[in-house]
């Protein structure tokens, strides 16, 4: 058996057979010693590596602006233990300063007048005219009347609280004296029949809980300022009479939806009450939208009780679904959740592709920056500036057409993909195993093919953060209502939520879509339900 000796001349080689057996015998055990202990200090770094990332993200979840968790006598120990720490910097960084030579001083800047956004030019205009008492010259030796020479104008914003008004319908009664019959208009349908909100009323009552996040007993608050009761059983009572009605219009919606080429798919956890135990319990709203790319914009949501496959499944026409269409095909952008994998299976849908979203693997990245130090650190900032100049690229393909962004994407950013993955499979041979480097790493390598797809397809977008801004404002709703009351209260918020939203992609005022829609579906056929679908809804005055 031949050894290495190390020496401050170089490397040499022992033979172990030209050794005495106690020597060599020794020298063996020492080699063996030494390998266990290098097996160890590998595992001990990882381990470590482990620790301090998990360490670093607790002190960030703790110690994170969270105000709104703290109550006041808590905000103020901390704001005082801030201007402490910043007063310590402060003295700190001064004596630093102190010892360092003198820097040429920059020339100061002109101060930028901060420019105030014009006023919208569709907001009505009251104007009021300021003229002086008298024409005529101040001046005692003149006295001749001045001409008028121009005007300076100022706009200030104001506003009037929400009005309530009555609408009085009055049906004339006709008789024929010689007939003996009665001639009389039929009454104007009415989304709540038999009672007295209008679908002004009830499309405010629903974009106040839904589109601003008012709980119903902040909406009974704010009525009664204008001296009128609405009780919060009242205004759910509205909600889910204009909740049902718009059932037929949300089933128009998804299959809207379900005529995309490419889907974002995303599911968010919501707090579903559970009367049973007086506590509540983890459900999940689900939303689906068309890409960023699409011609039209739309989104849709949907209430269920978990986060399963055979969720999207279902809603997706899949393997046992109850839905009489063909199941959906195209490309389904999401993150690398596996519960997808089966919703994107070849072998059962063959006619459907996986794309992957850039910005979860970079957040991978990110995550090394703010909770490494040293060689982790490196390799985070590594990545982020590649992804940096793809991102960069990106964003002037905005405007062009499908195809015009397909050879933008070859091009560009198809090389920079390239390097990118030589990039990693070179750092992943160098990182210890079972590491967070490692696994930032395979989390973009383990899914290349799909998380380079949009580079073939015009369509697809780079990310998944389309759908995520469509579910921003969901979580602030549930962070104003606390909880769903039920499954079905939950269903009922999906389909407002779908609509409302929808209606904000195209460009529309909530409410003014859905007071339209509310008032017309009680008479419009049934047959041409898509002609008020968000992205085909034209406003009455310019129909």
């Amino acid at each position: 058996m031949t050894v290495m000796s190390v020496t401050d001349r170089g490397a040499t080689s022992i033979d172990l057979g030209t050794l005495a057996p106690e020597v060599a015998g020794f020298i063996e055990r020492l080699q063996k010693t030494v390998e266990t202990q290098a097996r160890e200090i590998s595992w001990r770094d990882v381990k470590l590596e482990k620790l301090t990332f998990e360490m670093a993200r607790l002190k960030r979840w703790k110690f994170g602006a969270k105000t709104e968790a703290m109550n006041a006598q808590q905000r103020a120990l901390f704001q005082e233990t801030l201007i402490e720490d910043e007063a310590a910097l402060q003295a700190q960084l001064l004596a630093l300063q102190g010892t360092l030579p003198d820097a040429p001083k920059a020339t100061p800047r002109e101060p930028r007048k901060p420019r105030r956004q014009a006023l919208p030019e569709q907001l009505r205009r009251v104007e009021h005219r300021h003229e002086p008492d008298s024409t005529n010259c101040p001046n005692v030796d003149c006295g001749q009347p001045m001409q008028r020479i121009g005007e300076d104008v100022s706009e200030r914003l104001d506003i009037i609280p929400a009005e309530f008004f009555v609408h009085r319908h009055i049906y004339g009664k006709w008789a024929c004296r010689c007939c003996q019959t009665l001639q009389q208009e039929p009454a104007q349908p009415e989304i709540i029949e038999g009672g007295i909100p209008a679908s002004g009323l009830v499309a405010h009552t629903l974009i106040s809980r839904f589109a601003d996040h008012l709980p119903y007993y902040r909406q009974e608050q704010i009525n009664a300022r204008s001296g009128v009761h609405t009780p919060r059983s009242t205004l759910a009572a509205w909600s889910g009479a204009g909740g049902a009605a718009l059932e037929p219009l949300y089933e128009a919606h998804k299959r809207f939806l379900l005529g995309a080429r490419v889907l974002h798919v995303d599911e968010t956890p919501v707090p579903l009450l559970d009367p049973g135990s007086g506590k509540t319990k983890r459900a999940y709203m689900w939303a689906y939208a068309r890409g960023p790319h699409d011609e039209h914009c739309g989104v849709i949501y949907e209430f269920c009780l978990g986060r399963g496959a055979h969720y999207p499944l279902t809603f997706l026409g899949g393997k046992g679904s109850p839905l009489p269409e063909r199941p959906w095909s195209g490309t389904l952008l999401s993150d690398q959740y596996a519960v997808y994998d089966a919703v994107v299976d070849g072998t059962v849908f063959p006619d459907r592709k996986a794309a992957a979203c850039a910005a979860h693997a970079r957040r991978k990245f990110e995550e090394l920056c703010s909770d490494h130090v040293g060689s982790a650190s490196a390799v985070g900032q590594e990545a982020l500036q590649r992804f940096a100049r793809i991102y960069h690229a990106e964003g002037t393909f905005a405007a062009m057409s499908q195809e015009q962004r397909r050879q933008a994407r070859q091009e560009c950013t198809a090389p920079l993909w390239e390097e990118l993955q030589l990039w990693l499979l070179l750092e992943r041979k160098r990182v210890l195993p079972g590491g967070k480097v490692m696994l930032a790493i395979d989390y973009s390598l383990n899914a290349w093919d799909a998380l380079t797809l949009h580079l073939k397809d015009g369509l697809v977008a780079i990310d998944n953060n389309h759908i995520e801004r469509q579910i921003k404002p969901l979580k602030l709703g549930a962070k104003n209502w606390l909880f769903v009351g039920s499954e079905l209260a939950g269903q009922r918020a999906a389909i407002v939520l779908s609509l409302v939203q929808s209606a904000r992609l195209n460009g529309l005022d909530p409410w003014a879509y859905l007071r339209d829609v509310l008032g017309r579906l009680a008479t419009h056929p049934n047959s041409r339900i898509e002609e008020l679908l968000p992205h085909r809804w034209r406003h009455p005055s310019i129909n």
